[in-house]
């Protein structure tokens, strides 16, 4: 790779929000600092409410968790909840992208970890903690493959794991993202920018959104 490609590919990077910092380069005691009174509803490691009613935030892009931090704190994104976590607390950008990269660099796994013999019951425990399975939704799974990468697809990525400002959706809840849907299509959350109802979602026929569901659960054991 010449010195040329090397910038354009970081300049790329950076333009899509995709660049990372490293766990090692973030300051992660303040970090967890800023996280605490979060945990009260997504949980130490970011995984969320095990019905859905909040979300996982682990894992997820650091460019929309920015993004939705500030449009909570603007009230953009109306979340009565989320108002004092954002606003009262005064959380200043450098805040906010300190928190969005600590949570973007936990992971979740997907399946129970091997355990050695030596491994004391409390080692088990917490790591079982931090494993979120997501239980497979009905549907129509090829449909829902189909519909997503159709319309879906070239905003989250080919396998859901988001891309710049657009959010992780493989290892959501599926109760959290169908609120997520019904609140777009009422109109209580913009699809886009400019709060038109010209999104994806809206081109959809019935039952579709069901089958995309389904199909997200099918994608969850793919690693990050």
């Amino acid at each position: 790779m010449t010195h040329f490609q090397g910038l354009r590919k970081l300049f790329y990077l950076l333009l899509g929000g995709a660049l990372v910092l490293p766990a090692a380069a973030l300051d992660i005691d303040r970090a967890k600092d800023i996280y605490g009174p979060c945990a009260a509803c997504h949980g130490p490691f970011g995984a969320g409410g095990k019905q859905g009613e909040y979300p996982r935030i682990a894992g997820q892009l650091p460019k929309y968790v920015e993004q939705q931090l500030l449009a909570f704190q603007s009230q953009v994104r109306i979340n009565l909840p989320m108002y004092p976590y954002t606003r009262e607390r005064e959380l200043d950008d450098q805040d906010i992208k300190l928190v969005a990269a600590y949570l973007a660099q936990i992971e979740l796994p997907t399946r129970p970890p091997e355990f050695k013999d030596s491994d004391d019951a409390l080692a088990r425990l917490l790591a079982m903690e931090k494993v979120m399975i997501i239980p497979r939704a009905a549907g129509d799974i090829e449909n829902g493959k189909a519909v997503y990468q159709k319309n879906c697809a070239v905003c989250h990525g080919k396998t859901a794991q988001g891309r710049g400002m657009f959010p992780m959706l493989v290892g959501q809840y599926t109760n959290y993202l169908q609120k997520q849907i019904d609140a777009y299509l009422q109109g209580d959350r913009p699809h886009d920018e400019e709060g038109a109802r010209t999104g994806a979602l809206y081109r959809l026929k019935d039952g579709d959104s069901q089958d995309v569901l389904a199909y997200l659960t099918t994608l969850q054991a793919v690693e990050r």
